[in-house]
Parts: structure tokens; sequence; C-alpha cells
């Protein structure tokens, strides 16, 4: 493959036609000892067959499963590297086996659950990985935790994935790792299709934050060659035994708020937020307020090099303004019509009174936030108003109009990450850790960064709190390592980055397989990432030719598994059956 990218991201910086992966005949009688399925072993540790006389059954819910199958021949990680498969148990026709507690079972393609068969059901693919944390495996059997699954009639695969935080003392579980495992679980998959109920060709992936980053990034990397390097030294299953190639492209993609485009958050952030801060590491006496103004003043002209455009074809650019950093042009357009649209999806689907709570720490912490109810729409337009008119109403129509980007984020979506939100000047931000070079070894990623230091480093060391160890020699000195499979940071950033797959100026477009339906919610209030992330992700998408991109924004909401109106598991579920083939 061509390494040349036309944009400097990691570097410097086809299709499906149908709902399903176009895959071969995938599943049959694989050797597990075949040099092309593992590494360049001629022996493998583990069998990649699905055991058929291993099935656990529970009665009371009629559910079939399997706990703990390693999916790789080759495993780095046994502990992270398993998963578990959950079956409604109408999908199997089974007999106990002499032990009394296992079942023999094969697959009934005409049994039914619910709009769907053995044949037809949708595998979904829970990938829940916070900051591009590890995946733990099941390691018991819970009813609870599927059920809404299961009783929708789809199956159910949990695989362990390894991540930021499993790194040990001989292995370094950072990426592309995470995502590696995952496709490597999809092979599996499609490699026992003749002995696992339902369609291998509709895999759904799902995820929120790192995790709905990284099934965007598998979504958009089906069968990238940068990541078969990765997956034969695991063992994953490449051919079944005719010699035909699996694929470990994928159906769908469900993203909660996916914090990707690691390569260029940096300078997104401080364009669409850091601009409008004068605190903390953005206050004028410190070195890095130099450092936000110059990555908000870079990502532009990087933006305006992918040539989005937006539904009707028109280009979207950004142009310098009288007023901040390039918040003029086509591309500013776009954002405050998507921020405007957001607002009025919000008050068309809410009556007043109307109480909002504001999260009081990322989901799960068990911080609670602060709740304040506004007794009339005006009321509420009058508190977004509070530092500066920038939202008009019309009560006549029930519609808002938001005019600018500054009165919007100083309102509703201040920034609370450091400049380098992403990757971090002294390698200390989460992002750091993905990219990590071994345990306990944070390293710098994002060239487009190193590209902003560089160039204004001695502006930079003229502050009194400026480190030499903040220069552009431990941005290079870190992207000249390699990890254990011989590739450097360049590598490894362009298969972490969803346009590197999907925007033609990058060298990996149409160079894989991108998913053909996709629902994205992003909570609008969000710090965690700057508005522009989902919103690019999308456009790419509708670029690339994808046609189905569900896609919304949600007013009065973080960073959570934002949804207009209902719960989370419920519409996914109501997705996954509007857009698979029955």
């Amino acid at each position: 493959m061509n390494r040349r990218t036309v944009i400097r991201s990691a570097t410097g910086v086809a299709a499906l036609a149908t709902f399903g992966v176009a895959e071969g005949t995938a599943g049959t009688a694989f050797a597990a000892t075949s040099s092309s399925s593992s590494s360049s072993s001629t022996s493998s540790a583990y069998s990649l067959e699905l055991d058929p006389t291993a099935w656990s059954y529970d009665s009371t819910n009629d559910v079939y499963y399997q706990i703990g199958k390693v999916y790789v021949a080759n495993p780095a990680a046994t502990d992270y590297e398993n998963l578990s498969i959950y079956v409604p148990g109408a999908y199997l026709t089974a007999t106990a086996n002499s032990d009394g507690t296992t079942y023999t079972a094969k697959a009934n393609p005409k049994g039914t659950v619910g709009a769907y068969s053995g044949r037809t059901a949708p595998i979904v693919i829970p990938v829940n990985t916070p900051g591009y944390a590890q995946q733990a495996p099941a390691t018991s059997y819970s009813y609870t935790s599927v059920s809404a699954y299961l009783e929708a009639g789809l199956v159910y695969v949990w695989p362990g994935l390894r991540g930021r935080d499993s790194s040990t003392s001989t292995r370094s579980d950072a990426a592309p790792w995470g995502v590696t495992d995952l496709k490597a679980a999809v092979r599996f998959l499609r490699y026992n299709r003749s002995v696992l109920p339902g369609s291998t060709d509709d895999i759904v992936l799902f995820g929120m934050s790192g995790g709905g980053a990284q099934d965007t990034v598998a979504g958009t990397s089906g069968d990238s060659p940068l990541f078969h390097p990765y997956l034969r030294t695991i063992g994953a299953a490449m051919e079944d035994a005719q010699g035909r190639p699996l694929s470990d492209a994928v159906a769908g993609v469900m993203a909660w708020c996916p914090i990707t485009d690691l390569a260029e958050a940096n300078l997104s952030y401080e364009w669409n937020m850091g601009q409008f801060a004068s605190t903390g590491t953005r206050a004028s006496t410190t070195w890095t307020s130099a450092y936000s103004a110059d990555l908000a003043k870079a990502w532009p002209k990087y933006l305006n090099r992918l040539g989005l455009r937006d539904e009707h074809g028109k280009r979207l650019e950004l142009t310098e303004s009288g007023n901040g950093t390039y918040l003029s042009g086509s591309y500013y357009d776009h954002l405050i019509e998507v921020i405007t649209t957001s607002l009025n999806n919000f008050l068309s689907d809410n009556t007043f009174p109307y109480t909002i709570t504001t999260q009081g720490g990322p989901p799960g912490s068990g911080q609670t936030g602060t709740s304040t109810t506004y007794e009339t729409v005006a009321d509420y337009i009058a508190y977004l108003n509070t530092g500066s008119t920038w939202v008009t109403y019309d009560a006549a129509t029930n519609t808002a109009t938001v005019s600018g980007l500054e009165g919007f984020v100083n309102s509703q979506k201040t920034a609370n990450k450091p400049v380098g939100a992403f990757d971090g000047y002294s390698r200390g931000q989460g992002e750091n850790s993905v990219f990590a070079m071994g345990l306990n070894a944070p390293s710098h990623f994002a060239p487009l960064t190193r590209d902003v230091i560089k160039a204004n480093e001695t502006t930079y060391a003229t502050y009194s709190d400026w480190n030499t160890d903040y220069g552009v020699s431990a941005y290079d000195g870190d992207f000249a390592k390699k990890d254990s499979v011989g590739k450097d940071m360049a590598w490894r950033g362009d298969a972490y980055n969803p346009l590197y797959f999907l925007s033609p100026a990058f060298a990996g477009y149409r160079q894989s397989k991108v998913a053909r339906h996709w629902r994205i919610r992003t909570g609008i209030m969000q710090g965690d990432t700057a508005n522009t992330t989902e919103i690019n992700v999308r456009l790419a998408l509708l670029n690339y030719g994808i046609r189905d991109v569900d896609f919304a924004t949600v007013w009065a909401l973080a960073h959570t598994m934002a949804e207009r109106a209902g719960d989370p598991t419920t519409n996914f579920i109501s997705w996954v059956e509007s857009v698979v083939k029955k």
C-alpha cells in the first residue's frame, strides 16, 4: 500500500454494496495451524473452532451461552482475548451431554424470536472501553446484562479487549491492540459461521466515548492492511480452509460521544473552545496561552485541506474573520446550523416547566449534578443569554436562532481540558497512554501538534514556565520508536484515525471496507472533545458515499449516552431492526 499521505497526520499528516459484508464462504473446516491464520509459527496454542458440544443453558430464560472462548490461535493475553456468546434458545437445537451440565447444539435457522430467525438475527458487540481502556471479558453468566438484546432476538457477543491500562511489564496493550482484538473477534465469528447462529453478515458494534471511538475506527477500517501485521501476530483467522479471505468489516456502528480523530484533536479543541477561554493553561502569562492560540490557528488549515462537503455538495471551509480565529466561512456556518438544529430539536421535544440536571462527573462516577427548573421557554432563553445575547427566540414558531460560536461555548461548552487536551505537552493526558510504547511509557502521537511546537518553540521559550522537555525533540524521539510488531507511531496513528480511511486527503482512502449503517449521538455540552469531532466523521461518511448516517447532537446533555428521547438500549435495538435485512 502507498504510505504517502496528502495531509500530514500520523505520517507527517471499497464501500460494501449491501448491509452485509462480502466475505466468501467463511468458517468451515479451518485449520488452526494454517500459517495464514496465525503468526509465522507453525503451531498454535488454541483452536479457533467453536466447540458445539460446550454450550451451557439457562432454562429459565431459554438462553444458550459459552463463556471464555479464546478467539485467536496465539493470544498475547488470554485474560482478555476471549469472548462469550449468548444465543436465544430458539436459534439452537440441542441435546444434553452426559455430564448433565453442558449441551451439544447445532444452529436452527428456522427458529424465530421477534423479527428474526436463527439465520437472520444480527450479532451485536459491545465496545465498553472508556478512555480507550481495556474491556474485561465475562467470567460468569448473567442474564440481566444481556436480556434486552436477547429478548429482541439478537445474538450478543461480548469480547475481552486489551487497552490503555492493561499493559504489563512484558506486554504493551496500547493502540492499535484494542481494535485489533475487536477485529480478531469479528473474524472468529465468521470463521465459525457454519456452527454459530445468527448472521455474520450483519455484525453491529456499539459503544460510548472511547468505546464509540474504537467502534468508529473498526467501522471505517474494515480489512485495512494496517491491521494485518497485528492480526497475524496473535493468530487471528485470516482465511478459511479453502484459502478464501475472511473479513473483519462490520455492517453497522452505534457510537455515542466518540472521542476520536485524535491526530488533530489538540487543534480542533483550541479552535472550537480554547480560543474563548482565558484562565488556567490559557491565562495570558503562560506559554500555553500562546500554544493555545497557535493550535487554534493551525486547525483551519488542516480542516480546509480535508475538502469536506455538506449533504448538498457545498464545499465547507473556514476563512479569516475580524474577531476570533477563523470564525467565518461555510464550515463555520454549518457548525452554527448544527448547534441551532440541536437547540430547536430540544425545544420541540420538550415542554415547560422543564428541569435540566447537569452531569456531575464522568458516567458511572456516582457524582451528582445540579438541577434547575425553567418555568417557560423565555426563562430558559434568558438563562442561555446570561453572559451575552447569542440566542434569539420566536415564540410564534417556537424556534431559536444561534448567532455565533463564542456565545454558545461560553454558555454551554466551556473547555474543561488543559491546552494540549489530547497529546499533552508533558505526555500527561490519557491519550498519551493510548499510544504508549510500553508499561508506564506514555508517548506523543500527533504530528500536527509537533509541527505547531516546532514552528513556535523559540517564542514559547521566552515564557518563564516553559520547559525544554516540552520541545519538538520529545515528539521526534517518540515518533521514531517502533512497537513489538515493528511499526512506528505514524503507522499506529493512521490505524486509529477514522478520517484516514474516509477522506481523500489521506493515503488510506478507499483502502478499507466501511460499514454501511451508522448511528451517531453526542451530548452537545460535553467538554471532552470539540463539536467538530462527530460532525467531521458524519460529513466524511456522507462524502465517502455512505447513505445511512443517522446523526444528532443532543441539547442539554454532556458526555453520556445521549438521546433526544427514550432509552439508549431500546433506541439502539430499534435502530438495528430498522436497518438490518430480515
